[in-house]
């Protein structure tokens, strides 16, 4: 097991590991950006699906810009909110909340005009002192009606100056679990109403609702602690209120708020008290115009069992919020939503384990990627990625549609997308790493085309001793020793020439995509079919051979045509040979070479010595003369035992191409030779001889002059000297 680790521990997983812990950490903190792109993506759930328009008792009275213009500017007396409490009392209100605040003495009462104005006549002020207090009036109506009146607290904001003020009423509650206070949202101080009007009330709901960074209403608190009191938000404490007002619990457990009890029914809640709800559009069936309550013109049963909301919407009155549906809306509004989410059953959920949910798919899927991408090619990469991307984002929005689940889809994709490029990235360093190792390995040997297919496919390179079936091929300058002699005096021309020479056979292995093994001196070895597969390994070779005597014809006619005495022709003798052969790296752990070892190797060098002997440029082997037979003009010269081995091998010469071997010259040439050799195995010297007679004339033209003269001198020495009863026509080689 260690040892599978240790494999499989490459630069690129290591790096994808650590930065899986990295994400991790980043999530646990979980800074500003991170949340938002959570609230984003959840904002982005509801613009796509907000939540379906049941009608739910709920209703608003709204204060909008028609009351305003009808009953008066901004504050009211307290009678007319006195007036609208009855009215909604008198409609069958199941109960009534304020999400307006009166901390203040009313200063249109009668009783506080006749204080501020002490110009006025005595008798008058007394008058005006004596009529009834407008704040009295609203407590008396509070009395006779089950109304929670709004309270709000605001950071660094001071508990209004009152000798009068209230102590905060604490609400009868339990926990259900541990202590949760230490998870709720605090608040430093309470602003509450005027204390006649508290002690009026049936109950008190904080209506404070705090943004997330961006400024966007997400979340509202059921419960929170507040001047180091435990209180309920405004929707639960009218939903309290309106059930019989009996205490409330809050459920908690390790890692926070899990629920809130109110009025018999657990209400899910964020860690923190907090609830999510289900945004709708804003819907004008939801208000009720507060003028047309006052004056009357309200449908009888409008507002019948509802829980009833008293807010504003007018513009100047500036209560709007920015919400996730990307409108704003009245801030009363959201406080129905929730009730209505509350009533309905649908307020969004996100327990306390879904964090764990979601930093487990970051583990499990981020070692998944870790584990695959090195293995993976570009494409499929890629494919995967869209797929497990697409795959989470597509659970996080099934969750959503499916059991109003927010699971978030933004960070585990974000942190799996960054994790793919991440390891993409390793890879491609990798890979490149791999490519300019093979380029630096063979660069040198191996034809552009060849080593681009290497660096993107180095799988099918396999470094060791391989057995694989090769083409060799051999070359020698004949009389190299001569033309040395010749540069004495001009040892930088004779490297010139030689970079020439070799230039021009090195072009014509590398165009047949052949690999170049080694130089030696004047020689060159190569060979086909490694280190990647070559179908007609046999025919590139012969190929590659006419390709190196047509360039060496170039290159002689050049160097003629060049000024002075024109110098002796180069003549470069090839030997072909192909077999099965162990071809890799080979060599010491500091010091190796690509190359390729094997009997077929020492014959394919044997016969390029025999070109020189036979006198053709081109002599193969009896493998390749099969394997390209019918594509190239061969013919058959001799069966010899090379030195170095025992047995004999049939040799051929590689006269031309496939219009070679069509011209009928080639076609005559071919069965006179063929007549020859068969007569001259069984022995018939005449018949052999005839045979040469007739082939004489065809050989200038293929430049087997040569191999002419050497029969003609075989079949005068046998005529001589008879060979023994067990001749069997094999010549013995006397050199390399």
């Amino acid at each position: 097991m260690a040892g599978w680790l240790r494999q499989q521990a490459t630069e690129g997983r290591v790096l994808g590991v650590a930065l899986i812990v990295l994400l991790l950490g980043l999530r646990v903190l979980d800074p500003v950006w991170v949340a938002d792109l959570r609230h984003t993506a959840f904002d982005t759930f509801q613009r796509v699906n907000p939540r379906p328009q049941v009608p739910q008792p709920v209703a608003i009275i709204d204060i909008d810009d028609r009351s305003l213009t009808e009953i008066g500017q901004w504050p009211w007396p307290r009678t007319v909110f006195a007036e609208i409490v009855t009215r909604v009392q008198q409609a069958g209100a199941a109960a009534l909340a304020f999400d307006v605040i009166f901390a203040e003495a009313d200063r249109l009462s009668p009783p506080n005009l006749a204080e501020a104005q002490r110009d006025l006549d005595p008798g008058f002020r007394a008058l005006l002192a004596d009529l009834p207090d407008h704040d009295a009036q609203l407590a008396d109506a509070l009395s006779r009606t089950p109304v929670v009146l709004g309270q709000t607290s605001v950071r660094h904001a001071s508990r209004p100056q009152s000798a009068e003020a209230a102590p905060a009423r604490p609400v009868p509650h339990a926990f259900i679990g541990p202590d949760p206070t230490p998870f709720l949202q605090r608040y430093p101080d309470l602003v509450q109403n005027l204390p006649e009007l508290e002690a009026a009330a049936a109950g008190r709901g904080i209506f404070t609702v705090r943004p997330d960074p961006d400024g966007i209403y997400r979340r509202l608190p059921l419960v929170m602690e507040v001047d180091g009191v435990l209180r309920l938000g405004l929707a639960p404490e009218l939903l309290r209120v309106a059930t019989g007002g009996q205490p409330f619990a809050v459920r908690s457990n390790a890692a926070g708020v899990d629920g809130l009890v109110v009025a018999g029914q657990v209400i899910p809640t964020y860690r923190d008290g907090t609830v999510w709800p289900w945004f709708g559009p804003s819907l004008p069936g939801r208000f009720v115009s507060a003028v047309d309550l006052v004056e009357a013109r309200v449908p009888a049963g409008r507002l019948a069992g509802h829980l009833v909301l008293i807010g504003t919407s007018a513009i100047g009155l500036e209560d709007y919020r920015p919400t996730p549906l990307g409108v704003s809306m009245a801030g009363v509004e959201i406080h129905a939503q929730v009730l209505e989410n509350i009533l309905s059953g649908t307020l969004l959920s996100r327990p306390n384990y879904t964090i764990a949910v979601e930093l487990t798919v970051v583990l499990v899927l981020g070692l998944l990627v870790v584990l695959l991408v090195p293995r993976l090619a570009a494409r499929w990469v890629a494919v995967a990625a869209g797929a497990i991307l697409l795959g989470w984002v597509g659970t996080s929005y099934a969750a959503f549609l499916q059991a109003r689940l927010l699971l978030d889809p933004s960070f585990p994709a974000l942190a799996l997308l960054l994790l793919f490029i991440v390891m993409a990235g390793a890879n491609y360093l990798r890979e490149e790493r791999a490519r300019r190792r093979i380029r630096g390995a063979f660069g040198q040997y191996v034809s552009p085309d060849l080593v681009q297919r290497l660096t993107e496919r180095p799988e099918d390179l396999a470094l060791g001793g391989v057995a694989r079936e090769l083409t060799l091929l051999f070359t020698d300058v004949r009389g190299f020793t001569a033309i040395s002699e010749g540069y004495k005096e001009d040892p930088e021309g004779l490297t010139t020439l030689m970079n020439q020479l070799l230039t021009t056979q090195s072009e014509a292995i590398l165009a047949e995509r052949g690999t170049i093994d080694k130089f030696m001196g004047d020689a060159v070895m190569a060979f086909w079919n490694a280190p990647l597969d070559h179908a007609d390994h046999a025919q590139a070779a012969c190929r590659a051979a006419l390709r190196m005597r047509d360039g060496i014809a170039a290159l002689n006619a050049r160097r003629a045509a060049g000024p002075g005495t024109p110098p002796a022709p180069l003549n470069v003798g090839v030997g072909i040979n192909t077999g099965l052969c162990v071809v890799g790296n080979m060599g010491s752990d500091t010091r190796f070479d690509y190359t390729a070892l094997g009997d077929p190797v020492n014959l394919a060098s044997r016969l390029e010595g025999q070109s020189k002997i036979y006198g053709v440029g081109i002599v193969i082997g009896a493998e390749t003369a099969r394997a390209v037979e019918g594509a190239f003009a061969t013919l058959e010269i001799d069966l010899i035992r090379v030195v170095g081995k025992t047995e004999p091998v049939h040799i051929h010469a590689l006269l031309g191409d496939e219009a070679a071997r069509s011209a009928p010259d080639f076609l005559s040439l071919a069965q006179e030779n063929g007549r020859m050799l068969d007569a001259f195995r069984a022995r018939n010297w005449d018949g052999a001889e005839a045979a040469l007679i007739r082939l004489s004339p065809l050989a200038p033209r293929f430049g087997l002059e040569g191999y002419c003269a050497i029969y003609a001198a075989r079949l005068a020495q046998l005529r001589a000297t008879p060979p023994a009863e067990d001749w069997d026509g094999i010549v013995d080689a006397t050199t390399k």
